[in-house]
């Protein structure tokens, strides 16, 4: 009950994503679990945990669904910034896996991404528009973890304090 989201006054209107995955973690079906979640500038707005709908068959199909799940939560916050006069553009998505940066930069991997759904392709389109751009996080930064696997005690305390998540009680 102490705990809170922490909104200061005068942060800036950039809007980051970050994103991350559990590779096939449910031992039932196999499908993988994404993570995102948004902030603008330090704030924490938006954030989002749900199951694939299918099962992916590489690392890389994997992390490159969530990147969509991210770019797409990004587009729609992008528009309803900009009904508030808020332009903004090569909205930084903060990803962990260099494949899956690489895959949206280079057309020639395809022989090896046939398998991927057409519907995730959307995510390069985007990309090539400048719409939003894949960052390279490492992952001891990438605060998407919270949202997809278990952390350690210490590690789970520094997460939730860089999502602005605080416990109120220590604040005066």
């Amino acid at each position: 009950t102490n705990v809170g989201l922490w909104y200061p006054k005068g942060t800036s209107l950039n809007l980051t994503g970050f994103l991350d995955f559990d590779f096939a973690r449910c031992k039932f079906d196999r499908k993988s679990t994404s993570g995102t979640c948004h902030l603008l500038g330090s704030s924490l707005v938006s954030w989002n945990c749900k199951k694939q709908v299918c099962v992916a068959l590489s690392t890389i199909e994997d992390k490159y669904i969530a990147v969509g799940s991210c770019c797409a939560q990004s587009l729609w916050m992008k528009q309803q910034l900009e009904d508030f006069g808020v332009n903004l553009d090569h909205i930084p998505l903060k990803c962990d896996n260099t494949s899956a940066i690489n895959l949206t930069k280079n057309l020639v991997m395809h022989s090896r991404t046939k398998h991927i759904e057409i519907r995730h392709h959307f995510l390069r389109d985007h990309v090539s528009k400048g719409d939003c751009c894949i960052e390279f996080i490492d992952s001891k930064h990438q605060l998407a973890d919270i949202f997809t696997k278990p952390l350690a005690r210490d590690r789970f305390f520094y997460i939730r304090n860089e999502l602005g998540i605080l416990d109120t009680s220590s604040i005066e």
